[in-house]
């Protein structure tokens, strides 16, 4: 458990009777606790998570049209040591060298990866909340995925149009660079894993200062409870509040008052949530006219009015011969 946990599990009796001194004092120590948090999170978290995608990456240098520096023609000599009696067709169009093209974007997915590291270490120290860490996850992830399926459809326009050009540039320029393109875009794909997996990182900080708050506040009210009982309970066994005296039923009276009043702010609130939903549904609905607004205001007097008319003996009596005459019949 972290020093902040236990400097927070520390706070006297004192302090839980003072809302404003025991807020101010978790504010402090749970802003410690989110900066240390924040910087054990090292960047080096992302490589487990990226191993799939690094194999891939290296898998790519055997998957070209082209020579490869180092391993020259890999391709033909894999062909060949798999297929002995084959032989590469000989032709005049020498492939462009597009080898370079996966590790230059897969380098662009890793700096794409450490700005979101940057981003979500500053921004979960200031608002540790999850819809942050959704947020910046997603706009980032969105980056990485654009830029790996923008290659390949690029690629296939070069293809389309290079059948007309003729086949030097078809098969020198548009075959290659398409596949190395359809690469990046697995590549991409594999690389989603590394951004989850910092978003779950950060996600367990924020889970764990919303823990923190949570029990510190159940903890709060426990106490205060707890204390609030006994001194009525010494109350009722001698001293005087007021000139009177508690007894054991007045304890439980008010002990029932109390929780009748938290279950009564709980309704309370619940019901002022749902207005406010209500209003903020009746807000975005376009087209609402003053209008509109007169019309449904004449129908709620109406619906008022019959309220108090069905409260009215005249009514009721017409009602009844009514519905007797309906019978009847």
């Amino acid at each position: 458990m972290s020093n902040s946990t236990l400097k927070t599990k520390e706070i006297n009796s004192k302090n839980l009777l003072n809302p404003d001194v025991a807020n101010n004092e978790l504010e402090l120590e749970l802003e410690e606790y989110t900066r240390s948090a924040v910087r054990n999170i090292k960047f080096t978290v992302i490589l487990k998570p990226a191993m799939i995608s690094l194999v891939a990456l290296f898998l790519t240098f055997y998957l070209d049209l082209s020579e490869v520096p180092i391993l020259g023609n890999i391709t033909i000599d894999l062909a060949k040591s798999l297929f002995p009696s084959w032989q590469p067709v000989t032709g005049d169009v020498v492939p462009f060298r597009f080898w370079w093209l996966p590790l230059a974007v897969y380098s662009i997915f890793v700096l794409l990866a450490f700005l979101a590291y940057n981003k979500l270490k500053l921004e979960i120290i200031r608002t540790p909340a999850s819809g942050t860490i959704d947020r910046i996850i997603n706009s980032y992830t969105s980056v990485i995925d654009s830029l790996a399926t923008a290659l390949p459809l690029i690629g296939a326009a070069i293809l389309l149009i290079s059948i007309k050009l003729g086949e030097e540039i078809f098969l020198g320029l548009s075959v290659p660079f398409e596949v190395k393109a359809l690469i990046v875009l697995a590549l991409g794909k594999l690389f989603e894993p590394v951004m989850d997996q910092l978003g779950v990182e950060f996600q367990s900080v924020v889970n764990h200062v919303s823990d923190i708050r949570e029990k510190y506040f159940s903890r709060i009210q426990v106490e205060n409870s707890k204390n609030i009982l006994k001194q009525l309970n010494q109350a009722g066994s001698g001293n005087a509040i007021g000139g009177t005296e508690l007894s054991l039923a007045d304890v439980e009276r008010f002990k029932l008052l109390v929780e009748q009043s938290a279950k009564l702010s709980e309704i309370m609130n619940k019901n002022f949530t749902s207005i406010s939903a209500l209003a903020e549904k009746i807000n975005q609905i376009e087209g609402v006219s003053s209008q509109k607004i007169i019309e449904l205001n004449g129908l709620a007097n109406a619906i008022n009015q019959a309220s108090h008319s069905l409260g009215d003996e005249k009514t009721l009596t017409g009602l009844k011969h009514l519905e007797a005459i309906v019978l009847k019949k």
